[in-house]
């Protein structure tokens, strides 16, 4: 009869250090990393404003002078109903458009009044994006040059896809 083989542990001086290695560079490596020096965070300071400004140095009336020669300007992008329009002029103060008028055509001449905000959509095509004014135009005017976009964009889609096919039935040289 055989005996049984016996499993022997193969001796330390038989055994890889390899893995010693490497646990022992990845603990040094942490600990390197762990104690580096990190830098002070760096302090900014934000000039604050002054919660109470001067009353002269605010501007509550609205500026007709302003709008006026600005409007004269743009007038050529108002898209008129009824011969009103609405217009948000850019505040150099406030950093936006917040200063809201409703212009009145009245045959060449204009009148501007102050309003609280605009009440129709603003107009996203045909005006620079760098104008001192934004326009606004009537919803039923919105709707239709959106409707026109759609068809456009689907026309486009529909020919391609016709383009396409026509191609891939064509036999290749």
């Amino acid at each position: 009869m055989d005996e049984p083989e016996t499993e022997r542990r193969p001796s330390i001086r038989k055994l890889s250090k390899t893995p010693s290695w490497i646990s022992l560079g990845f603990v040094l490596g942490a600990l390197f990393v762990w104690f580096l020096p990190r830098p002070a965070p760096e302090v900014i300071e934000v000039p604050v404003k002054d919660p109470n400004p001067p009353l002269v140095a605010t501007r509550t009336q609205p500026d007709f002078a302003v709008i006026e020669v600005v409007f004269a300007e743009w007038s050529q992008h108002a898209v008129w109903e009824h011969d009103l329009t609405e217009v948000a002029m850019w505040d150099v103060e406030t950093g936006k458009y917040s200063r809201y008028y409703e212009v009145l055509r009245v045959g060449d001449r204009y009148f501007f009044r102050s309003i609280a905000g605009l009440t129709r959509p603003v107009l996203t095509h045909g005006v620079d994006v760098s104008a001192p004014l934004l326009f606004t135009e009537p919803e039923a005017r919105r709707r239709e040059w959106l409707e026109q976009k759609d068809d456009e964009t689907w026309r486009a889609i529909t020919d391609s896809i016709r383009e396409r096919s026509s191609q891939s039935r064509e036999p290749r040289p």
